[in-house]
This record gives C-alpha cells, structure tokens and sequence, in this order.
C-alpha cells in the first residue's frame, strides 16, 4: 500500500483477537472489565493509521471446534462463530489484511511474514490481548525475525495482570520490543 510520494510503509498496526469472544462479557474468554479501556485506544491507532494509509492487520484467533488448545483454554473463537468476529467498535476497513491464526503467535503457519515482505515493512506496533500470550508470543517471532516492536501498554490486556507485567517486561528487556 504506497503512502503519499510513493514510498513503501515501513511499519504496520498489528490488532491481535480483539474478538467477541475474548472482549465481549459473554464471550467465553472474556479477559474481564479492563479490556473495555483498550478499545478507545485502539480506535485512535486505527484512526492514524487510516489517515496516514499505513496498513492495519487484524489478525484473528479462528479454531477448529475440535482444536487441540482447548485442551488447555475453554473453547473459543470457533471458525465461523459469532464469538470469533471482530469487535463492532474495530472492525476492519475494505482492504485491511485480515490473518485467520490457530497458534499463539501470528507468525505460525500464517501468511504474515509473506505480506510483510511483499510490502516492505520492517516494524510493527502489535496491541490487542492477551499480552502475555499472543502479543508476546507474535512479538517474539517478529523480534526473531528483525522486525522492530513497539507496544503502547494501554493498547494490550490480559486476564492475569502479573502476567500481563511479566510479558511487558518481557517484551521491553530481553526482546528488545519498545514498551511505551
């Protein structure tokens, strides 16, 4: 997507499982009454950068309704459910990469890195939930692959918020990620 002088965006916005199911109270994740605090700033994000016409990828927990994680979590985000639909308040514009994942991370059997290379983006800002799981788990597999981090704390949540500290600190000290 060119931005204005036609040059290649070098950073996107990464929106990780702002679901129903996980930001809705009656999904079956919900990650409780906090997240209601990220949407709004989710929404300026998209807002800049929408204005700016630097690309937003929405990726998006989607499980077989037999998935091997729900093992370890309640079922949730189930292929065509209303619970794995994106929240009202950020869907995606006509155009916006959507990414279908079924692992923690955005990068496993995905076809994320593919389109970041196909557009010339070497940085992301990844918000979204669960931080400790697919925010730090995705800005691992960008850190591992040279991609710059940067993670604006009011724009993650999580359900266990020890954990969700862990992972900032986590993502800041040993990734390498830039915690704002």
């Amino acid at each position: 997507m060119p931005v204005p002088g036609g040059n290649m965006p070098s950073d996107a916005l990464i929106v990780i499982d702002m679901l129903k199911d996980f930001v809705c109270e009656d999904g079956s994740l919900y990650v409780g009454e906090t997240v209601k605090n990220i949407i709004p700033e989710i929404q300026k994000k998209l807002s800049r950068y929408r204005a700016e016409k630097r690309p937003v990828i929405f990726v998006c927990d989607n499980h077989d309704d037999d998935d091997p994680e729900f093992e370890m979590f309640p079922q949730h985000c189930i292929a065509g459910s209303n619970g794995a639909e994106i929240h009202k308040d950020l869907r995606p514009n006509e155009g916006e990469k959507i990414i279908p994942k079924k692992r923690f991370s955005a990068f496993f059997r995905t076809d994320l890195e593919e389109y970041l290379k196909e557009h010339g983006i070497c940085s992301l800002e990844i918000c979204g939930v669960c931080t400790h799981i697919c925010v730090l788990y995705t800005c691992a597999d960008a850190r591992a692959r040279n991609i710059d981090v940067e993670v604006d704390r009011r724009c993650v949540d999580s359900f266990d918020r020890a954990a969700h500290d862990f992972a900032l600190k986590e993502m800041e000290r040993t990734l390498g990620a830039n915690i704002v």
